[in-house]
């Protein structure tokens, strides 16, 4: 089966890779030639438009950072939708539900059944293929794709309702948001009462406050002072926005990650938006006056 690939940013880039090692034959596109080029140095064939890698394979991922993007590819102009010979497209992206139902039904009207498959796991996860893969659409058309998605991590079928696969990941996104602001703010609280933020994270860990940032964001970004760029507060801000707006939809409440929602927006104000939402601890260290960690934390152990 001819593989194509649309959208080659971190996430993306990494994906399509796996896909190109599994011995697939992958058309890769993105509107960045530098990295269009990198995935056609690792093996991928040039694509010149989302319409061009449709009509010379018969299934397309897509990986792209807003919804916005995510619906030109899939039906604005050169996009899947007018390809010749994709019957099948997978979105990757985090959109919410209400793009990918919009854009599921334009693509029916044209014989193209979408699946919505939203990851999570992070860069790290995309290059080891240990990615959740929340998957819902079409069964026929999810049994036909299910070998290549597995390729890319676990897979977690939601049923043939297109949205519920968004839904799903926005859910994932604004609960680990939400535990890791409130991981932030009392990690602060603790070192400014005296105690070991290192072995904060441990004993968090090990017991009932265990969370992504007590395991992953705390110890590899936060205690060495890196803050390297593995997931923005932009998207993150987009994430929570976008299922809070679907819960208030549906007359659902969401007072935490309200909170959530406000203090990620907050810090985009601030000049955050570009990097790592990590560094949004660095507003409880300054009103606290205290540092979590430093750069040498990781080095003495």
């Amino acid at each position: 089966m001819d593989v194509g690939f649309v959208g080659l940013g971190v996430m993306g880039s990494r994906m399509a890779t796996r896909l190109i090692n599994a011995k697939h034959n992958v058309v890769v596109f993105d509107i960045n030639p530098d990295a269009q080029k990198v995935l056609v140095e690792r093996g991928g064939k040039p694509g010149m438009s989302a319409k061009d890698v449709a009509s010379r394979t018969d299934i397309v991922f897509c990986s792209l950072g807003m919804p916005q993007h995510l619906e030109t590819v899939l039906t604005g102009k050169d996009g899947v939708i007018e390809g010749a010979r994709a019957k099948i497209a997978v979105d990757l992206s985090t959109t919410g539900s209400i793009v990918e139902k919009r854009a599921s039904a334009a693509l029916a009207a044209k014989g193209i059944a979408l699946l919505d498959a939203p990851v999570s796991g992070g860069s790290h996860g995309a290059e080891a293929g240990t990615l959740a893969m929340m998957v819902s659409g079409p069964e026929p058309q999810f049994k036909i794709a299910e070998p290549l998605i597995q390729v890319l991590g676990k897979v977690f079928y939601l049923g043939a309702e297109s949205g519920s696969g968004q839904t799903m990941k926005l859910i994932n996104n604004m609960v680990g948001a939400a535990c890791t602001i409130a991981t932030f703010e009392a990690l602060v609280f603790g070192t400014k009462s005296g105690l070991d933020p290192k072995q904060m994270c441990e004993v968090l860990s090990a017991g009932g406050g265990i969370n992504i940032a007590t395991t992953h964001k705390v110890p590899k970004c936060v205690l060495p002072r890196t803050f390297p760029k593995l997931f923005t507060t932009d998207l993150m801000y987009k994430d929570v926005r976008l299922g809070a707006e679907e819960a208030e939809a549906i007359g659902s409440p969401l007072w935490v990650i309200n909170a959530t929602r406000n203090f990620l927006a907050f810090a985009i104000t601030q000049g955050d938006g570009p990097v790592d939402w990590a560094n949004t601890i660095k507003h409880f260290e300054g009103w606290a006056g205290v540092t979590v960690g430093s750069p040498v934390a990781d080095q003495n152990g």
